[in-house]
């Protein structure tokens, strides 16, 4: 059975991703039954919960959007009926058709759909159809909420004498109106209203001359508001049709509640399942947000988190426009525990975090974001001690409360649990924490336990190097700036960096020194080996990096020359196409011409006739018949292949007849004179010049001189004057 306290919840933050995925829910029940998700305790029901919320997400691509699902609340109207011979307001049932009209539209679309949404379905088919609610609601309140005239035969028959009675109302209003303002006796606003009835405005000096009920007068008394003697019978009359019609809707209403009265179940359970599924669209909306998927769950013991976020951070830092670093952590059955070391705000506590509450969500049904590849099983607790919890109610310390939960933790621990500890150890004695830490350790291994621990004590990181389903972790550095990379690097214990870190804050190096000789040889060598082993790692990672990246674009440039080397194949054979074609021309051009020949020496007409049709019978043997359809095609890509040919030729000539215009300008040769260095334009040998006669020079190589044309020789050094 699955159990995760109300601790674990607040350490991981869980409450914080729950009023998140409120926020993205429609009602008011949506909103308040999101705040309420916690851990399934059954495996079935969460593998449908994931489900459902994946496939509420698939609805935001695919065309068959989920319709509407929003409602008005009949909490109010549910605690009604349930009380026997009570009545709903007419604006109640108004609410309880649209809940029903709602929830059939997604019924029926979740039932067409079926092959889309099957688990959205498995849970709309435990809910019944019926249009039975609607109908009797509709024979007797309109649209707008009112109820119709013609819901029973007394109203209908009580209406329309309203009617005929109002007429009569406002006509013998208007004789006594344009009877009594002939006379005089009249304001300039004539007339107006009070208790809602219509009234004659009669100037207070002519009150008495009118006839009728006064019934009320202005603040300054100049004004009396009478109805005329004649309406007021007729008002009178109004007044019992009024009472008689409010009587008939009450009887009406009652009648109606009691008719609706047995289907309280069912609209309980339609409020129920719109609510439900308003909670699912807000946990889609929520993984829309985040890029949440539904990883593989397994029954084998692995938990493998690939490019894993904190979906908070992640929020926040994309609210300011900051970098995010995802962290890929695994836990299997030869690896369960990771001990991550390293200096404090390197983000150990958010990978620790990381892993906790992205289990935690998954196993509350809320798709979390990681790499598609990610897969986890499922775990029958979580125990954290994380952050500062000391208790003031119960006067404890830190560390006799961590001790406290430590011994929950023995007693809960197995292998189907995952613990999670933020700075292990501390708050004690190093010494004596630490050593009773490596205890607790030791415990949790031999149980079997999944579990994440981040600590700056030496022996724990030992511990784990020494245990052979154990391993060291580190949050990698910048070797040279001492900045945090926010990469976790498995296989290796952190360097708390705590003297380059001093070093790097401007204390002086004197201090440093004095501190390091203060605590054992031994520690400080172990915690410089660690630093230096992660400088490598980190030098290692930027390598490997770059490597990457060159070969990557060594790939796409490979790829780029592919291509290119496909487009000129096909270019080729495109040309070769058309040679082959035009030299076919060619050739039987010049056999027309022979033949042309032929009848101009011996004009026979049936010579050339037979000669002619003989070429033609050849060729078309060697045709094949082709559809219209590819005969256009043919002609157009032959068109296509010659306008690039014209191009290209016309590019080539250009080049030719520029190189043409272009005139030749050979540079000045030197003039030689006796005393230069010399070679000859085909020879690698150099001399200097003895002599010049004519065009001839004597060229003295050092072990013989020869004679050579001054055109041959060009210049190495000329002789200094």
């Amino acid at each position: 059975m699955i159990s995760i306290t109300e601790k674990t919840l607040q350490d991981l933050q869980f409450p914080t991703v729950l009023e998140t995925i409120s926020d993205g829910c429609n009602t008011d029940i949506g909103k308040e039954k999101a705040l309420q998700i916690k851990p399934f305790r059954d495996k079935e029901e969460l593998m449908q919960s994931l489900m459902q919320t994946s496939e509420y997400v698939s609805s935001f691509q695919n065309n068959n959007a989920i319709p509407n699902h929003g409602f008005d609340a009949i909490t109010h109207e549910i605690k009604f009926l349930a009380i026997e011979d009570s009545f709903l307001e007419v604006g109640s049932f108004r609410k309880i058709a649209n809940l029903s009209a709602t929830t059939n539209v997604l019924l029926s679309f979740l039932k067409k759909f079926d092959d889309y949404y099957p688990n959205l379905n498995a849970r709309a088919s435990r809910v019944e159809l019926t249009k039975d609610i609607i109908t009797a609601i509709d024979a007797i309140v309109d649209k707008y909420g009112e109820i119709k005239d013609n819901a029973s035969p007394a109203l209908l028959s009580i209406r329309q004498n309203m009617n005929l009675v109002r007429g009569k109302v406002n006509q013998s209003f208007g004789v006594a109106l344009t009877q009594y303002n002939g006379l005089g006796y009249l304001d300039d606003i004539k007339e107006s209203f009070v208790q809602n009835r219509r009234v004659l405005a009669v100037l207070a000096m002519y009150r008495r001359k009118v006839k009728g009920s006064i019934l009320g007068s202005s603040k300054t008394g100049s004004i009396a508001y009478i109805e005329p003697e004649a309406t007021l019978k007729y008002s009178r009359e109004l007044a019992n049709l009024e009472y008689e019609e409010k009587e008939e809707i009450t009887r009406i209403l009652k009648n109606l509640s009691n008719v609706i009265r047995p289907y309280l179940p069912l609209l309980i359970e339609y409020q129920d399942f719109l609510s439900d599924i308003d909670v699912v669209a807000g946990k889609a909306k929520y993984a829309n947000r985040i890029n949440g998927i539904l990883p593989e769950i397994t029954e084998e013991r692995r938990l493998f988190f690939r490019e894993a976020y904190h979906p908070i951070l992640y929020l926040n830092n994309k609210q300011k426009n900051e970098v995010t670093h995802p962290q890929t952590i695994e836990l299997k059955q030869e690896n369960r525990i990771i001990v991550i070391s390293g200096p404090n705000a390197g983000g150990k506590t958010i990978s620790l975090k990381t892993v906790g509450l992205l289990q935690l969500m998954l196993q509350s049904g809320i798709l979390i974001p990681v790499h598609e590849r990610s897969e986890t099983f499922l775990f029958d607790r979580i125990l954290t001690d994380i952050g500062d919890n000391q208790s003031i109610e119960n006067h404890l310390s830190t560390y006799s409360y961590r001790l406290k939960n430590m011994n929950y933790f023995l007693k809960k621990c197995n292998k189907k649990t995952m613990f999670l500890i933020d700075e292990f150890g501390t708050g004690s004695d190093p010494e004596l924490g630490g050593a009773l830490a490596e205890i607790f350790l030791e415990e949790f291994y031999h149980r079997e336990a999944f579990g994440i621990i981040t600590t700056h004590y030496s022996n724990l990181k030992i511990l784990a190097n020494e245990l052979p389903y154990a391993t060291n972790a580190n949050m990698m550095f910048d070797e040279k700036s001492l900045e945090p990379m926010y990469k976790l690097a498995l296989g290796q214990a952190g360097s708390s960096f705590t003297f380059e870190v001093a070093q790097k804050n401007g204390i002086p190096f004197g201090l440093i020194n004095r501190a390091k000789k203060k605590i054992e040889v031994g520690k400080v060598r172990f915690d410089k080996t660690i630093a230096t082993l992660q400088k490598e790692r980190s030098k290692l990672e930027k390598t490997s990096l770059n490597l990457k990246e060159e070969e990557t674009r060594a790939r796409e440039e490979s790829k780029k020359m592919e291509n290119i080397n496909t487009r000129i194949q096909q270019k080729l054979e495109s040309y070769q196409e058309l040679y082959d074609s035009n030299q076919k021309i060619i050739y039987i051009g010049q056999k027309i011409d022979d033949i042309a020949e032929k009848y101009f020496n011996n004009k026979n007409k049936k010579e050339l006739i037979g000669e002619f049709l003989k070429i033609v019978e050849i060729e078309n043997s060697k045709r094949k018949k082709a559809t219209p359809k590819e005969t256009k095609a043919k002609v157009e890509k032959q068109k296509e292949i010659i306008a690039e040919v014209q191009v290209k030729v016309e590019e080539i000539r250009k080049e030719k007849k520029e190189k043409k215009l272009k005139p030749v300008i050979e540079k000045p040769r030197p003039i030689l004179k006796v005393g230069d260095r010399v070679r000859m334009m085909d020879g690698r040998s150099i001399g200097s010049i003895d002599s010049i006669e004519k065009n001839k020079a004597t060229v003295n190589y050092g072990i013989f001189t020869s004679k050579v044309s001054l055109d041959e020789l060009e210049l190495v050094e000329a002789v200094k004057k």
